[in-house]
């Protein structure tokens, strides 16, 4: 496989289903009354799986950039505050949000300049190729996670 290719694969996991739900339709129609909602047996609420989507995917996006990137405080930096509740537009703008860093994620991918294999000079040996297959992961269990609290509300699947 070419480099063009490669990067093209990767850039599509970023943002693909393939064989499983897409972040877009995780979040479809996601009724606002129940975002909160912890049903018996589940850590979070989909509000926590949102903000968390979005926080790692900053991060990760942040590291793979930047060498001066601050990561939040492990482990509770990359969860939204105890008890903070979306409106509308938070719970869009967090949507809105995690679009965008992917998209800028998989730019950075499609970078024919970046070199997918090449350690970074800053932090112990990750390379973009490394911090985009960890992002695209990482989502995908969370977008899972998101799919069956969906189930568990009666919200599943979306109706728009």
């Amino acid at each position: 496989m070419n480099d063009e290719a490669l990067r093209r694969q990767v850039a599509d996991l970023l943002s693909s289903g393939h064989a499983h739900a897409t972040f877009e339709r995780a979040v479809a129609a996601m009724p606002l009354e129940l975002v909160d909602d912890r049903p018996r047996g589940f850590l979070h609420s989909a509000w926590d799986l949102l903000e968390h989507l979005r926080i790692a995917q900053w991060d990760i996006l942040g590291f793979s950039r930047d060498p001066e990137h601050q990561s939040p405080e492990w482990p509770g930096g990359y969860w939204p505050e105890e008890g903070s509740t979306p409106g509308d537009g938070e719970w869009r703008t967090s949507v809105d949000l995690f679009l965008a860093d992917r998209r800028a994620m998989a730019d950075l991918v499609l970078d024919a300049s970046r070199d997918l294999g090449e350690p970074f000079p800053w932090g112990d040996g990750q390379t973009l190729l490394r911090e985009a297959l960890l992002l695209a992961d990482h989502n995908a269990y969370h977008v899972g996670q998101l799919v069956e609290l969906r189930r568990v509300l009666g919200c599943w699947p979306p109706s728009a």
